[in-house]
């Protein structure tokens, strides 16, 4: 395991693992020209251990897969043939047991200058948490002169699969505290009706008068609000969402050729110590898993996740940041 950091002309500082392809921190100049570190992540980097990061659950700043998100089947079915995938009470959550998250990466390009970025790959073999073709996965992490985290996918596979990515950074634009002050927009209409475990019914809504109405910016926290765990089906222009913070100044705008983000703001961070020793409140972060809908493999009519042979998967989502006015 290995930590690299990105900095891109003293506006943007990047920190990544090997360790699941993870964000440990991202800084950016807030109103005062300060740096706050944006992304939740646990200790400081002198303190940092693989160990802290594999029990806590929570994925942070972690690349998911094979599949991000539930899949409520207990085998994937290709060409008459059944792959078991692991349960956990009846769901198969964020690529099973040993995800992603807890795979070491192998370092591939590590680049600095104007718009520097870093390269990571891992090979998930075939049968790996019982997923089908072995899958060449890549990410690269760059950052912009225009203040951008670009994060770019890619995966090829040698047999037909089911793949469905995601970065699962907690971000709070202050740094600290609560998200609940912030103010959000998610340019979506609709968005996927879930059981009482979360898996998608196959049905979708629309947000108009419900929990999920964000189409207009307004601010996270209202007397209703009890937080968010849902999946959200972007429309089709340009910016798919924007989240901004009048305490820091801090404003970062999403954009993504995904079909969909899940949005997940946990209610507390329980017995864990955080970064440069930060405290956290009820709602202490949100986060956006921008990727295909979850427990596609059980939805027909769900945008595919298939991938073949002769394609490449890429999943490119980009967090622009400014100030506000």
């Amino acid at each position: 395991m290995n930590i690299y950091t990105l900095k891109n002309k003293n506006n943007l500082e990047l920190e990544i693992s090997t360790l699941g392809a993870t964000i440990i921190s991202l800084k950016v100049l807030d109103k005062n020209n300060k740096f706050v570190n944006v992304v939740v992540g646990l200790n400081s980097s002198v303190d940092y251990t693989s160990e802290e990061y594999l029990k806590n659950n929570l994925y942070l700043g972690a690349t998911v897969g094979r599949y991000a998100g539930r899949i409520s089947k207990k085998t994937l079915d290709f060409g008459g043939e059944k792959y078991p995938i692991h349960h956990d009470n009846g769901i198969h959550l964020h690529g099973g047991k040993n995800g992603f998250d807890k795979k070491n990466w192998t370092l591939e390009h590590l680049k600095g200058g104007n718009n520097p970025s870093i390269t990571l790959s891992y090979l998930s073999k075939h049968l790996e948490e019982g997923y089908p073709g072995n899958l060449n996965v890549s990410v690269t992490y760059m950052l912009t002169d225009t203040n951008e985290l670009c994060i770019t996918y890619t995966a090829t596979t040698d047999q037909t699969t089911h793949v469905n990515l995601t970065n699962h950074a907690y971000f709070n634009l202050n740094g600290q505290n609560s998200i609940l002050d912030h103010e959000l927009f998610i340019d979506s209409n609709y968005y996927l009706e879930v059981s009482k475990d979360l898996i998608p019914t196959g049905k979708k809504k629309t947000v108009e008068g419900s929990h999920c109405e964000f189409n207009k910016k307004i601010k996270i926290e209202n007397d209703s609000f009890e937080g968010l765990d849902d999946t959200f089906i972007l429309n089709e222009n340009e910016l798919k969402a924007e989240i901004s913070a009048e305490t820091s100044g801090i404003a970062m705008k999403v954009f993504t050729n995904q079909p969909a983000v899940v949005v997940y703001t946990p209610k507390r961070f329980q017995g864990l110590t955080f970064k440069e020793g930060v405290n956290y409140t009820d709602y202490p972060a949100i986060c956006f898993e921008t990727q295909h809908y979850p427990d596609t493999p059980s939805n027909s009519h769900f945008p595919s996740t298939l991938l073949t042979p002769e394609k490449t998967y890429t999943n490119q989502s980009i967090f622009k940041f400014s100030t506000l006015e």
